[in-house]
């Protein structure tokens, strides 16, 4: 017989945990500050390198100084780097190397080996520094030497334009207020961009009196546009299965001859063209297929749950998310509130690293169904459910610690809401306690 899912303690507010211990020494925890985290480090790194670039360039030291060709190779590599980091091949490979590295290696190395999900940093370092190389571009091709021909300098400014759009509409406020708006410019604004640099290259290479395939543009640019072409040379529409435990939730089958690794994620879409949202992959050992948790969080999201269709568009490659960084740890802690049971399902079924969960949600039962609860019980005997419809809402993170200090575990993995995981995730470590979660960057 299972034994039952051990019920947090509704008369304290940490749910019986003991005492958080207290931060880390002033220096290690001003280095733990949501400010400077990896994903800010690597963009402040791309930038370095770029600044560093133009700083040779105008001193002289790469032979002709900054030209409007060095420019513009400086400008295609970074944007280069922003695409092909977000390939999901890249990403994967990008997972898998960092990884490999086995559990006796220090704690301290592994900790930052299981920063990997925050190459976004890469991403963004390398799209606004190509922006910024690139709104240099149209003045040097009218000043330097004779000017550069009108065409050329046309098509330079199209894309500068465009490039700034498509960063404008990135920042994180508009993005959050506006992801529809977002998520199309990137998309439509990126292919724009794509088509007017192959447009912009053969211009110059022809002006140059070269043959277009002898450029290194040239290749550059066939390299971003197979990463981008690759996703969608994977798209097909396929059937799903909806069963719905109550109105909060949707639990979507799908068997059309790929069952995904656990911890990876699929997008999938009813209109294509026009929006994709991502959710993690719940493959249950010996059974073909995968499921996914879609909870209501949204106008889309509400649409999928009220009018469940019989067919969807999937796309890509199911790419590794940030909870495949438990293979890093002798024993983990996961913390997830409501629908975050889902990114954390498939590595409790799949049994590869000792964990604990603590979840909390409303009435599991009645919003995820009987069985998925009874799914996790059966491979979660040990773990704390906190209903907060009971209780209320828990210290997360005193539980979190209490978990992690009871369990033994090296590190504590979140699946939450954006304001939750970063609570859960920066309050852990200023004390010491490798913690991971989502970075919403994309």
């Amino acid at each position: 017989m299972t034994a039952p899912v051990q019920a947090a303690a509704p008369a304290s507010t940490d749910g019986g945990a003991a005492p958080l211990p207290p931060p880390t020494g002033l220096l290690r925890r001003a280095f733990k500050h949501p400010l400077l985290m990896h994903y800010n480090r690597l963009v402040a790194l791309v930038w370095a390198v770029n600044l560093a670039a133009l700083w040779i360039g105008l001193r002289g030291g790469d032979g002709d100084g900054v030209t409007a060709r060095s420019v513009s190779h400086a400008a295609l590599a970074n944007l280069a780097l922003a695409v092909v980091v977000r390939q999901q091949y890249v990403i994967n490979a990008l997972f898998w190397l960092a990884t490999r590295a086995p559990t006796n290696w220090p704690l301290r190395v592994r900790w930052t080996l299981g920063k990997v999900y925050h190459f976004g940093g890469l991403h963004v370092g390398g799209a606004t520094a190509g922006v910024a190389w690139f709104l240099a571009l149209p003045p040097l091709l009218v000043v330097e030497g004779d000017g550069a021909p009108g065409d050329v300098v046309a098509v330079s400014s199209v894309l500068a334009a465009l490039l700034v759009t498509m960063v404008v509409t990135a920042l994180p406020p508009l993005r959050a207020r506006h992801h529809d708006l977002f998520e199309r410019a990137h998309r439509f604004g990126g292919w724009g961009v794509l088509l007017l640099f192959w447009v912009q290259t053969v211009l110059v290479v022809g002006d140059r009196g070269e043959a277009p395939w002898a450029a290194p543009e040239s290749w550059v640019l066939a390299v971003v546009t197979f990463s981008v072409a690759l996703p969608w040379l994977r798209l097909r529409k396929v059937d799903v299965a909806i069963e719905r435990p109550s109105a909060h939730v949707a639990l979507a089958r799908f068997d059309h001859g790929v069952t995904p690794f656990a911890g990876s994620s699929t997008a999938i879409s009813r209109s294509p063209l026009t929006e994709w949202h991502s959710f993690a992959n719940v493959p249950s050992p010996g059974r073909s297929g995968f499921r996914l948790t879609i909870s209501r969080a949204g106008d889309w999201t509400a649409s999928f749950i009220d009018d469940a269709p019989a067919r969807v568009w999937v796309k890509g490659i199911t790419t590794a998310g940030v909870a495949n960084i438990e293979t890093l740890f002798r024993r983990v802690v996961y913390i997830a509130t409501g629908s975050g049971i889902g990114p954390c399902l498939p590595h409790l079924l799949a049994r590869q690293v000792p964990a604990r969960l603590v979840w909390a949600t409303r009435t599991p039962e009645r919003t995820y169904g009987e069985a998925l609860v009874a799914e996790i019980r059966a491979v979660q005997p040990g773990a704390v459910i906190w209903d907060t419809s009971e209780h209320g809402k828990p210290d997360l993170v005193a539980l979190a610690y209490a978990a992690y200090r009871d369990f033994g575990a090296e590190a504590v993995i979140c699946i939450s809401n954006k304001a939750t995981t970063w609570r859960v995730v920066h309050g852990l470590e200023r004390r010491g306690i490798p913690a991971y979660g989502a970075i919403w960057d994309s």
